[in-house]
């Protein structure tokens, strides 16, 4: 996928989202993200979009003040704000096409352009669309394609290092032996993680694993982000350290 792919995805998956949520009520509790009302996770999509928005026309060179992503307390006796979520989306989605890709802006790491921008809060708004779905008691799925994307993009930020400085305790990943592979059962698709060196390295394909998930690509994907507990996959060999790499990369 894209840089106008993925900002067409920001606004197509908060008009799924909208549509996901029917008519819940936004005091409806969200599984995946405890201690959260259907009413807090949309407050904070649409924070998150006006966040990025704000960093993206500014052309910000430092971390912005993120009250308004972190911030979800609000009223939940009404309906959901599907006009806010809509303007919302599509005024992130503008901004960033009026930049280009590649237009430079702060980002975490080393990610420091519009094109880390987009594809971030297509795949943001894409797991929060599953969250959703999951308190409105709705189905979830998404385009072969986008999930393809959205595996690949979690791939390449969990692999990063620096998540050892912030979270040293996810050096108790790495030891030989341990590799995983997770195998698309409805695609052709495969990712193979090898947790055996000084830093977790991933590629696509598959490989023996000291433990291997089959499951639909959607179930995968869902699996990784937490958002699935894993009943029903097809789990071969190490699920200890299955369930010990979950524990440790899970963000998002």
């Amino acid at each position: 996928m894209d840089f106008d792919r993925h900002c067409t995805e920001i606004v197509t998956q908060t008009d799924l989202l909208v549509r996901d949520a029917g008519g819940a009520d936004l005091r409806a509790p969200v599984p995946s993200c405890p201690g959260w009302t259907l009413g807090a996770l949309a407050r904070h999509v649409d924070g998150g979009h006006r966040w990025a928005e704000q960093i993206v026309r500014t052309r910000a060179t430092a971390f912005p003040d993120d009250t308004i992503v972190r911030d979800v307390l609000g009223d939940d006796s009404g309906p959901l704000p599907a006009d806010d979520l809509r303007e919302g989306a599509q005024g992130l989605a503008a901004t960033l096409r009026a930049a280009g890709p590649g237009a430079e802006v702060w980002g975490p790491f080393h990610f420091r352009s519009t094109t880390f921008w987009a594809r971030r809060f297509a795949h943001e708004t894409l797991m929060h669309r599953a969250d959703t779905a999951l308190a409105a008691g709705t189905p979830f799925a998404v385009e072969p394609e986008v999930a393809l994307d959205a595996v690949d993009e979690w791939m390449e930020l969990d692999v990063l290092p620096q998540h050892f400085d912030l979270r040293p305790e996810k050096r108790d990943l790495l030891a030989p032996g341990r590799t995983l592979a997770l195998e698309a059962t409805d695609r052709d698709a495969a990712w193979f993680v090898d947790l055996t060196g000084p830093v977790i390295t991933w590629r696509r394909g598959a490989g023996e694993a000291a433990v291997t998930v089959r499951a639909p690509l959607t179930d995968l994907l869902l699996l990784i982000y937490r958002r699935h507990d894993g009943a029903g996959l097809q789990v071969a060999g190490d699920a200890a350290l299955l369930d010990l790499w979950l524990h440790h990369v899970a963000f998002g």
